[in-house]
């Protein structure tokens, strides 16, 4: 026997149906549905307000919520909670992104969003705070993308679920799109449209409101090129006019860079200006990944000093030798310091997605105004109309008011009273009911006054709106004027210099400073500096002098080599040339003002002092020494390029050096002044040279109690003058100076380590040599300060007694040869 089956069968509502379809119309319908959604309620910006979805639903809703610029801040939780819930049921992060970035002056040419708190920084180094933390209220532009919503100037949709209504459009008293930029990837197509001026925007709009078939080139004059939030510089125009006539272009952002000197020692790129959407932290991260990939040369620091007060400010610090120009093209080439901006002007125009030029854009926006300004007019004349007719049944009641109250008091009731009014006063329906609900307070005598003049100023009010409406001059004239008004309001000057070409190039001069020839100068307060050629500079007499002119040392090198430096302890140290800065190149005697301190590059022992600069050239004849106790020393010129510091004297305990010199020929004279007065000059062939460790020879036989007080080399056969310098040795006043200046050649040679001749004579008050020179001719003086001092005329007595000084001299040396 079969089992029966307990099973009830599925209901006939419940059956099975099965549709056969094919999965590629499917796939095909169902991605069509998807791109639309994309394009037209996510990606690609309405051409008339400039506007995405949530940007506008943003803005509507901040305005719903009486959120204006003069009222305070709210969280933008809340402002994103209620977009969300009424309007944009997409996630609250897409929301706050949005909300984010109207509210971001280097985004936004003007933004939509008045932030407080952290929105993030450029580039979104530092991203935003999150949305409980910051507040936000409407921006002062804002106010003109939605001023008269509420008359009736926009088309208004459902919402998502029909509870609500939303603009399709926010009526935009400025073109947005044009002047705020968008970007945005669809399905199959993008965005990218870069900022502009708001006030050239307005300029060309209004010029084609005028003289509506303008073309391109002349629109052009009017808006040259994109202006971003950021600055920096376009270069390169032909690019920006393709995007300008066919809606699709590219041209190249630079930053704004100066050369500068970032320090005492080094030149450096300040960047002031960084291309659009590009942060300094990404800048810094790419540099240093080129430089430690050795791609990039000549970077030696790169420091972020930007702040709130100063703006942006980043500093690119340049190796000595490297030509800053030359590693600024390096970095345009290889950091975000060049951009390329791509304009695709896609957006959308009646529910389509349209690639369009300058023109089009301006056409499109002023079409949408011209239609929001129409709707405007109407919605304000119909308001004054329905006012009107009220105001004039008011009007009609009052001039016969005791009646109009008798036929109230005797009807039975208010449907009767109306109909007797109507009949009585010949009253429309809504004139009668406006009288019945009139309070009697209003029926005065003064009231009727106030009437009378309302009536009067609708009358005026709806001719106007009258003539504007039948009269498209009168429309374009007064859409004109508002844009006007717009941009002497928010209008501010240009951010982008706009270049046509990127300038000379650079690309010929080379990455290293050249081996070129040049001098190393170091003057009396103690700076150092080169020449920016081998020449040494003609010296125009005293005429030209200026401070820090007293050059006590010169050396010939090149800018890539080393120079020695001596001191007055024996060592020699090593200075790259490269290091110094250069001085502008000049015929006229230097003036080493803005070279750098030797502190800069030498750390000195309290009390030594710089005596004179070398080269390490070992052909050379070598280094003269002379020390405080009489002692003379040739060094031969042997120095090791590994080390940086060596001695070359080996001073006696209580000796120093009093003067060092290089030799150039072999041939000079070597010069011993003592403090006694006594002067000895002979040929520095009496010397044998001696290796660095030596400890030197007698050079001049000192009286008991005296020292050597200068000691140098002198070419026999050029002008010279030796220049000395009387005091007291027990006093500190240097004000009590004699000085004498008298010709080399009066002194005769003598042999080395005899006692020479006298070179001053004491007056009353005077013990002792102070200062003593000899060298070659004209000399120059200077002040502590590096302020030149004149000298007395020449004396030609070698023991002459000298001339009091007005200015004490702390330095002296000949011209630079």
């Amino acid at each position: 026997m079969a089992r029966r089956s307990t099973k009830t069968p599925p209901p006939e509502e419940f059956e099975e149906r099965i549709l056969d379809i094919d999965v590629v119309d499917e796939m095909q319908g169902s991605f069509l549905e998807y791109a639309y959604s994309v394009i037209y309620s996510r990606a690609l910006p309405d051409a008339r307000d400039g506007l995405k979805p949530v940007h506008r639903r943003i803005l509507y809703q901040m305005n719903d919520m009486g959120l204006r610029p003069e009222r305070g801040y709210v969280k933008c939780a809340r402002v994103v909670g209620e977009v969300m819930g009424k309007l944009h049921p997409h996630g609250d992060a897409s929301i706050y992104d949005a909300l984010v970035r109207m509210a971001q002056p280097f985004s936004m040419r003007l933004p939509l969003v008045d932030g407080h708190g952290n929105f993030g920084s450029l580039g979104n180094d530092d991203p935003p705070a999150a949305m409980r933390y910051t507040e936000c209220r409407m921006a002062s532009a804002t106010s003109l993308m939605t001023e008269s919503i509420d008359e009736d100037t926009v088309d208004f949709n459902p919402n998502y679920d029909g509870s609500e209504r939303e603009p399709v459009a926010l009526p935009a008293a400025y073109p947005n799109l044009l002047v705020n930029g968008s970007s945005g990837i669809a399905v199959g197509m993008a965005t990218n449209m870069p900022p502009h001026n708001l006030g050239e925007v307005i300029a060309a709009a209004r010029h084609l409101i005028k003289h509506p078939g303008a073309d391109l080139d002349t629109l052009m004059r009017f808006v040259p090129g994109p202006d971003l939030p950021t600055g920096g510089r376009i270069v390169g125009l032909a690019g920006v006019r393709d995007a300008y006539e066919s809606g699709r272009g590219t041209f190249k952002i630079r930053a704004t860079v100066t050369v500068d000197d970032v320090s005492p020692r080094r030149k450096g790129l300040v960047v002031t200006e960084l291309p659009f959407a590009v942060g300094p932290e990404k800048v810094i991260a790419k540099i240093k990944d080129l430089v430690g990939s050795k791609k990039l040369q000549g970077i030696a620091d790169v420091k972020d000093l930007t702040d709130r007060a100063h703006g942006l400010r980043l500093v690119i610090e340049v190796k000595n030798g490297f030509n800053p120009e030359a590693v600024l093209e390096q970095l345009y080439k290889l950091t975000p310091m060049e951009e390329s901006f791509g304009i695709n002007n896609v957006a959308l125009v009646d529910g389509q997605p349209l690639t369009l030029g300058l023109k089009e854009l301006l056409e499109v926006y002023l079409d949408h105004r011209f239609e929001v300004v129409r709707r405007r007019s109407e919605f304000r004349r119909s308001k004054r109309q329905d006012r009107l007719h009220l105001v004039e049944g008011l009007l009609t009641a009052l001039l016969d008011i005791d009646e109009v109250i008798r036929i109230i008091r005797s009807s039975e009731n208010a449907a009767q009273a109306k109909e007797s009014l109507i009949a009585r006063f010949s009253l429309s329906d809504t004139q009668t009911q406006y009288i019945l609900d009139t309070p009697l307070r209003r029926l005065t005598k003064f009231d009727r006054i106030e009437l009378e003049a309302e009536q009067d100023r609708l009358a005026q009010e709806i001719a106007e709106l009258t003539r504007i409406l039948d009269s498209d001059a009168e429309l374009r004239k007064l859409v004109s004027g508002e844009l006007a008004t717009v941009a002497k309001k928010f209008g501010t000057d240009r951010r982008t210099v706009l270049l046509a070409s990127a300038g000379a190039t650079v690309a010929s001069v080379p990455l290293e400073v050249p081996d070129d020839p040049c001098r190393v100068l170091l003057s009396s307060t103690g700076l150092l500096a080169r020449t920016a050629s081998g020449e040494p500079p003609v010296d125009d007499g005293e005429a030209g002098r200026a401070k820090h002119d007293v050059i006590i040392s010169t050396v010939p090198a090149t800018a890539r080599a080393d120079v020695g430096v001596v001191t007055s302890t024996g060592r020699l140290l090593r200075i790259s040339v490269i290091d110094l800065p250069t001085l502008p190149d000049t015929a006229a005697a230097p003036n080493v003002s803005g070279g750098a301190p030797l502190t800069e590059f030498l750390s000195l022992a309290e009390g030594e002092r710089v005596m004179c600069l070398t080269t390490l050239d070992e052909s050379s004849p070598g280094l003269a020494l002379g020390t405080a106790h009489g002692v003379v020393k040739r060094v031969v010129p042997d120095y090791p390029a590994n080390k940086e510091e060596l001695e070359v004297i080996t001073l006696r305990e209580g000796d120093e050096i009093v003067g060092a010199a290089e030799l150039r020929t072999g041939d000079e004279d070597l010069v011993f002044i003592t403090d006694d007065a006594q002067l000895l000059r002979y040929p520095a062939a009496q010397v044998r040279p001696q290796g660095r460790a030596a400890g030197g020879m007698t050079g001049v036989k000192l009286a008991a109690g005296a020292k050597a007080l200068s000691f140098n080399a002198v070419d026999p056969a050029a002008d010279a003058m030796v220049f000395t310098v009387a005091g007291a040795q027990d006093t500190l006043d240097d004000s009590m100076q004699a000085a004498k200046l008298t010709p080399f050649d009066q002194y005769p040679r003598k042999g080395r380590a005899t006692g020479g001749v006298r070179c001053q004579r004491f007056l009353k008050g005077e013990s002792c040599l102070v200062m003593a020179w000899a060298g070659v001719a004209p000399p120059r003086a200077a002040a502590k300060s590096g302020t030149p001092v004149p000298l007395p005329e020449p004396d030609p007595r070698r023991d002459g007694s000298g001339i009091a000084l007005d200015t004490p001299v702390a330095a002296i040396a000949g011209p630079v040869t």
